[in-house]
């Protein structure tokens, strides 16, 4: 027979909510692990290579996926000087297909940076483009191509 104290504690124990641990930080540690100090450092070397960057599926003239063929027209909606623009495929290479997903903390791809700064995957650029928030962020970074000028022509 069990005693009391016994069949309390069980049953105190099934009342108490079970952890996942797979939300645990130590799991979070372990997943972590997949991005390598060398593949950390060939993305922050990515992202500053130009003012404006994507990482995507495919290359601005062919891109691989919907999503990408999106991000790409949004930047050229938004007149993102091609001087000024990098492109990465993903597709190329597995691991930084893998690491820039944790270097963003960002599950999907495409992704933008303007200035070294995540901005977000397509939903985001295209609410941004939206609601003209991106354009005032590229505006404001100097990254658009430069209107021509009225006064020059009128001589």
């Amino acid at each position: 027979m069990f005693s009391r104290s016994a069949i309390s504690a069980v049953a105190g124990q099934a009342l108490r909510p079970r952890r996942n641990p797979l939300l645990s930080p130590r799991f979070a540690a372990l997943q972590k692990s997949f991005l390598s100090t060398e593949t950390r450092r060939a993305i922050d070397k990515a992202v500053g290579t130009a003012p404006v960057v994507l990482f995507m599926k495919g290359t601005p003239e062919t891109p691989q996926c919907g999503f990408s063929r999106a991000s790409i027209q949004i930047l050229g909606l938004q007149g993102v000087d091609p001087q000024k623009f990098a492109a990465y495929n993903v597709l190329e290479d597995q691991e930084l297909r893998n690491g820039i997903k944790e270097y963003s903390d960002w599950p999907t791809i495409p992704q933008l940076y303007v200035d070294k700064e995540f901005v977000g995957g397509t939903d985001i650029m295209m609410s941004m483009h939206q609601d003209g928030s991106l354009a005032k962020i590229l505006e404001e970074k100097g990254v658009l191509v430069p209107a021509e000028s009225s006064d020059s022509s009128s001589s």
